[in-house]
């Protein structure tokens, strides 16, 4: 089969399209035709080996301990083992590698069937592929960290990213009032999300403006601690749900400090892959609640330019890798294939990436 292989730590240019032997699913495990996988921050991490610490906790020291990057993704079971009880052949699923040894850049991926639920009807490969984390992560966040509650007012820092424009939908589901912070270009995108307000950070300080909330969950970039702890009301929560290390150290080391005084929780979230939450995730979307939105579609062997598009820091949604089994060659790509993605266009990356074999 083919798959994007990572031997060594580096910027995407490192990874390589290769042959390998495709995995044989365990007792307990499905084989799973992979149809579509996102970009993630620890994806790219991985990748790159930057952060540091990603290598001592996930990656391997000196070199990738997972050879085949890749956690969210959809696709068609194709083979289970004797011990697989909830899926068989034929179901369309999606899921979250992250704790199974990752390899989601592959035309096949094995892992157990825990690790999947049955994929939201309503919705193509592609889209599907773009909800395990970042969904979980504002799922998680807003339910289990920030104990929203309906009527409350929530402030999404980051709302027209991945994991922001999942809780941007996912606050209002639950009725709140919802305030989305984002750049002058995505407005438009975080009002048609169901945004009550939206404060373009360009023109208007969220943490000095007057304004107080219930809840802020924050999904990049960086403002201090004592920002968000100002903008809380009494009674209110902080989630950090990702952002720079500073952003994240901080959270992680002053918030239980900051939380024993004044009555506001600054708190971490710590996502884990959860099926059950997978199956929230598909009640909310094929009820309508939510909706997945793709900022761009890369072909597999075109995954180097779909982590540099990501590492550029300035993507709409989530970015996807559609995996193509109709037996085309991987060689060089020609012109940029534009279609459409859940109404929004996504592009294919112009290719300048040849396989290995």
């Amino acid at each position: 089969m083919r798959a994007i292989v990572h031997e060594q730590y580096g910027p995407p240019d490192v990874l390589r399209l290769k042959e390998v032997e495709r995995p044989v699913p365990g007792a307990d495990e499905v084989l799973v035709e992979v149809h579509a996988a996102s970009v993630t921050y620890g994806n790219l991490a991985l990748v790159k080996g930057d952060p540091f610490i990603v290598r001592l906790m996930v990656g391997g020291l000196r070199e990738p301990v997972h050879r085949i990057q890749g956690s969210d993704l959809a696709g068609r079971v194709v083979a289970i083992g004797d011990d697989v009880r909830q899926f068989r052949p034929g179901d369309d699923v999606y899921g979250d590698l992250s704790e199974c040894g990752f390899g989601a850049y592959a035309e096949y991926a094995a892992a157990p069937e825990e690790t999947f639920a049955l994929k939201p009807a309503n919705l193509t490969f592609e889209e599907a592929a773009a909800v395990p984390q970042a969904g979980l992560v504002a799922l998680q966040g807003l339910r289990d960290c920030g104990r929203i509650q309906q009527g409350q007012q929530v402030l999404i820092v980051g709302a027209s990213g991945g994991n922001g424009s999942f809780a941007v939908q996912i606050a209002k589901s639950y009725g709140a009032e919802v305030t989305g912070v984002c750049s002058t270009s995505n407005i438009e995108m975080i009002q048609a999300l169901g945004a009550d307000r939206v404060i373009d950070y360009t023109r208007e300080d969220f943490a000095s403006n007057g304004r107080h909330y219930d809840l802020i969950f924050a999904t990049g970039g960086y403002r201090p601690i004592f920002d968000y702890r100002r903008a809380l009301k009494s009674g209110g929560a902080y989630v950090m749900a990702g952002g720079v290390i500073k952003q994240v150290f901080e959270a992680m080391l002053l918030g239980p400090l900051l939380s024993m005084v004044g009555g506001k929780r600054l708190v971490s979230l710590a996502q884990k892959p959860s099926q059950k939450d997978l199956e929230v995730m598909r009640e909310m979307i094929e009820s309508g609640k939510v909706k997945p939105v793709i900022d761009r579609c890369y072909a597999l062997e075109d995954t180097p330019h779909a982590l540099a598009h990501y590492g550029q820091g300035h993507v709409r949604g989530k970015v996807v890798i559609s995996v193509d089994h109709a037996g085309a060659k991987p060689q060089l790509m020609g012109q940029v294939r534009e279609r459409r993605v859940d109404g929004m266009p996504a592009l294919a990356g112009r290719g300048q990436f040849r396989s290995e074999r």
